[in-house]
């Protein structure tokens, strides 16, 4: 291959503890979607150990990511408290369960291992709420249902999506009187999407919502996630900020039902025990190293830029396990199809950052006309998959391909074929935000849209095909393959068909009119989304299949719904699914 790229450990070695990246990225990923077309900047990947441990290889990156469960003994206890419902993590989950338990007039406590609440995922999806049923719009719950089933390839509890299904319009009750309180407008979107996508005529359910104020913004408002936290103060409730789970307690030893759990605070531990139950709200493992690697190998195989919470490291997960719970068997993700890097970057945590003993991604954050559909090459110089399938779908296929990377490139004409490709989700932002920069001729100011990509090097731009290929660091026979596809990829455009790789008409684009454009990409990784196995109630169950008593999981923890992927046209599923999920917890509790 021509094309030169440097090696970066994919390999297994072990975490020696702490979070990957720096804690100024830590509100990272729970937001979601960024904004806007502008990505944050990338990390150096060098971040030194902060445990000051030797230079480490990456031959047995998470090889014993399970470890044990802390011993602590008794004296080691500096303070006990005492609830009915412990919630552990401060997220989209937990925040929705405090809030929602401190209308019920339940006594309960939440502990957060960071310092401040986790941030607000914006859109959520729930069924047959008064905005879409007063236009008389409904869900297809049979067609939901077999969607969810066929992404998840039947790894999942059809019972625990029932429950969602019949639950989610009392959620949006509830969370539409905190927000409309605050002076947020609800939006509840339907999708239209034209002719498919990737070759498949997808269900994509009218059951998104997110909220804006009077201008179309969300300035207007606080955050959904500190809002519940403003209303379970006024209610008398706090967090309890820098609480990291160390691990549950059982009764009679490790066999009965779950009575509290024992946190690693500055003061030292404190156990807090719970008579009615323990909620594990505390995300997924995107942050932890060893479990992603010895869980989820594609992901760290096509993986370029973190969009996580530097603070989901799995301890719910962890401390589930060791009382006994069982995990998903199959490992799903997240995955942006917008990790922005500069040209010769491939996929995976880089060698510095590896030897430092802290694993990270060579870059963060999300460049939106990632996901647009435009030609896309490995770095063969050659096209590999169906451009149409958003997110997941060309990070996963790249991850076969040399470096797990790939290239897009576009030309002037990206605004007219941004609006043209009608992509939906948060992707669509490019389709807007383009917009602003449309001038009176008609034509884009593109490099006023792309000013900050362009000028820290990660986006290229050339007036011709042969010049942009050399920016790209095609060389030899993969510059040669480069602008043969380029070629071919014009004459699809010409006779609006693509009998190569099935992509719909709507969705191709020429290569003709300079300046060119090109941009290296691998996944961004918003979270993971496998977790404790759960059932109808979201209690946490055995490896015999058994309720734990006392033990109950929602949101990213938890498991029994998604495989393998997101499905990404269900808009809002994953934290829709994760408030009714904690709102079923408290109500079980309150009625117990």
């Amino acid at each position: 291959m021509g094309t030169t790229i440097q090696t970066q450990g994919i390999s297994r070695r072990s975490f020696l503890g702490g979070m990957a990246g720096a804690g100024a990225l830590a509100a990272l990923g729970l937001a979601g979607c960024a904004p806007s077309s502008q990505a944050s900047g990338e990390a150096n990947g060098t971040t030194a150990n902060p445990s000051g441990a030797a230079a480490q290889d990456s031959t047995d990156l998470g090889a014993n990511w399970l470890g044990q469960a802390p011993e602590i003994a008794e004296g080691d206890i500096a303070e006990t408290r005492e609830t009915d419902l412990l919630i552990v993590g401060a997220g989209n989950g937990g925040m929705a369960a405090a809030a929602y338990a401190a209308d019920q007039g339940v006594n309960f406590i939440v502990c957060e291992k960071g310092e401040t609440v986790g941030a607000t995922r914006h859109w959520f999806a729930a069924l047959d709420t008064p905005p879409f049923t007063e236009q008389g719009i409904s869900v297809d719950r049979q067609r939901l249902m077999g969607e969810i089933v066929r992404y998840s390839h039947g790894n999942c509890d059809q019972r625990l999506i029932r429950m969602w299904m019949d639950e989610s319009a009392d959620m949006f009750t509830f969370v539409d009187g905190i927000m409309s309180a605050a002076g947020a407008h609800v939006i509840a979107d339907e999708f239209d999407m034209p002719d498919g996508m990737g070759g498949t005529p997808y269900y994509t359910p009218p059951f998104e919502h997110h909220y804006a104020d009077e201008n179309g913004g969300r300035d207007g408002f606080e955050e959904r996630n500190i809002l519940f936290e403003n209303h379970i103060k006024e209610a008398g409730h706090e967090v309890s900020y820098g609480h990291k789970l160390a691990k549950l307690v059982r009764e009679d030893g490790d066999t009965g039902r779950v009575i509290g759990a024992i946190f690693e605070t500055d003061g030292g531990y404190v156990q807090i025990n719970a008579a009615k139950g323990v909620l594990l709200t505390t995300g997924g493992y995107s942050a932890n190293p060893d479990m992603l690697t010895a869980l989820s190998p594609v992901t760290t195989q096509s993986v370029t830029a973190l969009g996580y919470n530097q603070n989901n490291t799995g301890d719910g997960i962890k401390a589930a396990m060791w009382a006994g719970a069982a995990k998903d068997l199959t490992s799903a993700t997240m995955i942006f199809d917008r990790g922005l890097v500069t040209p010769g970057t491939v996929a995976g945590y880089t060698e510095e950052s590896i030897k430092a003993g802290n694993p990270q991604f060579p870059s963060n954050g999300q460049f939106n006309p990632g996901t647009q559909p435009f030609l896309k090459v490995n770095l063969n110089g050659e096209r590999f998959a169906n451009e149409s399938a958003d997110y997941d779908y060309l990070p996963h296929a790249a991850a076969q391909q040399p470096g797990g990377v790939y290239v897009s490139v576009w030309d002037s004409n990206f605004g007219d074929d941004v609006q043209r490709f009608h992509t939906l989700g948060c992707s669509a932002g490019t389709r807007n935000g383009v917009l602003a920069y449309k001038q009176d001729d008609g034509s884009y100011d593109l490099d006023g849209y792309f000013e900050k990509q362009l000028e820290d090097g990660r986006l290229q731009k050339a007036d011709t095909i042969e010049e942009l290929a050399g920016l790209l660091g095609f060389e030899g026979e993969a510059k040669e393959n480069f602008l043969a596809t380029v070629e071919r990829y014009n004459e699809l455009f010409d006779a609006q068909e693509d009998p190569d790789f099935g992509k719909e008409a709507y969705r191709l684009s020429e290569l003709r009119t300079p300046p060119f454009y090109g941009a290296t990409l691998g996944g961004t990784l918003l979270t993971t989304i496998d977790g404790i196995r759960i059932n109808k109630d979201c209690q946490a169950l055995d490896t015999s299949g058994h309720p734990i008593e006392g033990l109950y999981a929602a949101g990213d923890c938890s498991g029994s719904v998604f495989s393998g992927c997101y499905p990404d046209q269900l808009h809002g599923f994953a934290c829709g699914r994760t408030m009714t999920e904690a709102l079923h917890v408290v109500k079980l509790v309150a009625g117990a």
